[in-house]
């Protein structure tokens, strides 16, 4: 009797940790929609909770903030013993057969999972939503919020009741015209970067042009397609095709490339106040921390 009476004790802690477990998930979930409405993502895109799993029992749950599931942010996470990740982009895309430890990233989803680690991946949801990525990017290319105006790139998108929502890419017109130094500068303090790639636009003759700029175009990540039939005097993106690149010189459009994850991970601090204020405004009743990644980094390095 006495071991029926403990194991239905363990039972029911059990049944209780699982149930605070699932409520958290679905305050992340919900104030995340908040932040970033999955409707926004683009058609291709893998959006939302992609992993969930049952939650071992703690005390304090906690959130980690990547741009990458990357092997190191999950040993990261998994020694913080976080309750979820959110990983900027998808850790699934395509119809999987399988989950097999020979493949790194269903392994990182394997080892996720077997710690209780659920994951949520926002993607072009973050880009599109006003307030996102693009508008940080474009904030910091005009070097302050009242330095010019910022336009949506591609077709807007509204909600059911009709409000405007957002649009993938941002057309910054800057009140006052600069150079190509000047905003050079200016995305490098923004990213905290000390190297960028620049493509300069040329005159008929094929010399560097002089002009002022006045119009950059801007998408987080990758940004060629997204700039297609776009007028502007910069294209700004992490990173664009060879032929991209010339067509648009070519054309006689400055193009910046950073790295494209070097042009979404310094929006992570601007994500975890959201989520924190948007999980204390829901007055979510169980102590929670969110926390950004310190191993999540651009995969490639200037030698």
């Amino acid at each position: 009797m006495f071991g029926s009476c403990t194991r239905c004790s363990a039972f029911r802690i059990s049944l209780v940790s699982f149930i605070m477990s699932s409520a958290f998930l679905k305050a992340v979930s919900a104030a995340m929609e908040r932040i970033a409405p999955l409707r926004l993502a683009e058609s291709f895109d893998n959006v939302g909770l992609l992993l969930e799993t049952p939650l071992k029992q703690i005390k304090r749950h906690r959130v980690m903030l990547t741009i990458d599931l990357t092997t190191a942010v999950v040993d990261e996470s998994i020694a913080a013993e976080a309750s979820l990740i959110v990983a900027y982009h998808p850790t699934i895309f395509g119809a999987l057969k399988s989950f097999t430890l020979g493949n790194p990233l269903q392994a990182s989803l394997l080892r996720c999972a077997a710690h209780g680690i659920s994951v949520y991946c926002p993607h072009t949801a973050l880009d599109c939503t006003w307030g996102g990525i693009n508008d940080w990017l474009a904030e910091g290319v005009m070097g302050g919020r009242m330095a010019g105006t910022v336009r949506p790139l591609q077709t807007e998108k509204f909600s059911p009741t009709g409000d405007s929502d957002g649009a993938l890419g941002r057309l910054v017109t800057l009140r006052t015209p600069a150079t190509m130094e000047m905003i050079e500068k200016r995305v490098k303090d923004h990213l905290k970067l000390s190297q960028i790639q620049v493509g300069y636009a040329t005159t008929n003759d094929g010399r560097k042009s002089s002009a002022m700029v006045e119009t950059i175009a801007i998408c987080a990540g990758s940004g060629g397609s997204v700039f297609a039939g776009k007028e502007a005097d910069v294209y700004f993106t992490g990173e664009m095709q060879h032929h991209e690149v010339l067509s648009a010189v070519a054309a006689g459009t400055n193009v910046i490339l950073c790295g494209h994850t070097n042009t979404e991970r310094g929006y992570l601090p601007i994500l975890a106040s959201k989520l924190e204020a948007q999980l204390d405004a829901a007055d979510y009743p169980q102590p929670f921390d969110v926390v950004i990644s310190t191993t999540d980094k651009h995969p490639l390095e200037f030698v």
